[in-house]
């Protein structure tokens, strides 16, 4: 079946979009063979863009890239989508706000969820990107809608953008799939950091308001203003 005519040009943006996003989890080494995807919201519509499933890095192109609808039946392409499909159809029902979700196997934040520990605020870079520390969420088989149950339950109760699903591994959220891609290797990141740290000892916590306050300083003052545009600029100009 093919997409409705209105959405096909954002779509196929989509495609290209999440295609090379991808290449984004081989370069920061938090996927190996065909593990791990990356899938984005249409906005404005119940449909998200998807990896297909079993298909080599190398091989994806925006063409293969998978539409479902958000109850993770294939509205367009070729091939069958990411085993994780239903639990991330669940999530874009659930949580209106995401606009992308990735999931990963890295190292050191699957070792933690191995553990069924989250990964402690110790930090300013784990205060900054995810508001305390990065939670664990349920055991759950993958197939269905579970593993989507236990991100959404798990990240409702927290600012985080990642959960560490137990004994399974990494599944982050934003507001665009690149968002989605930087929480999960930030994730890696701070857990491979804070696995050293404990090998040398204790890593020390940082407390709760320090964290509170480093975290709306990234989130709403890092980075660079938006432009102002030249209306605006000449609107606020006085002759």
């Amino acid at each position: 079946m093919s997409v409705l005519t209105d959405v096909a040009t954002t779509i196929h943006d989509l495609r290209r979009e999440v295609c090379v996003l991808h290449e984004q989890l081989t370069r920061y080494q938090l996927v190996v063979w065909t593990a791990g995807n990356v899938s984005a919201r249409v906005p404005g519509h119940a449909l998200m863009v998807i990896k297909p499933s079993g298909v080599s890095y190398d091989d994806l192109t925006p063409e293969n890239m998978v539409v479902c609808d958000l109850e993770g039946r294939v509205v367009d392409g070729d091939l069958a989508p990411s085993s994780d499909t239903q639990a991330q159809a669940y999530v874009y029902r659930e949580m209106p706000h995401v606009g992308g979700v990735v999931h990963t196997h890295s190292t050191y934040a699957t070792a933690w969820a191995a553990r069924g520990e989250p990964v402690p605020c110790v930090l300013t870079m784990c205060a900054d990107e995810f508001g305390g520390e990065i939670p664990v969420g349920p055991f759950a088989v993958i197939g269905d809608d579970s593993i989507g149950r236990g991100i959404v339950e798990t990240l409702r109760g927290s600012r985080s953008p990642a959960v560490l699903m137990r004994n399974h591994g990494v599944f982050s959220v934003g507001p665009s799939a690149r968002a989605a891609v930087k929480a999960a290797v930030m994730a890696e990141d701070v857990a491979r950091t804070v696995h050293v740290a404990r090998q040398l000892g204790e890593p020390l916590p940082i407390e709760p308001p320090v964290v509170d306050a480093l975290f709306d300083r990234y989130q709403n003052v890092y980075g660079q203003a938006p432009q102002q545009t030249h209306q605006t600029q000449q609107e606020g100009t006085t002759p």
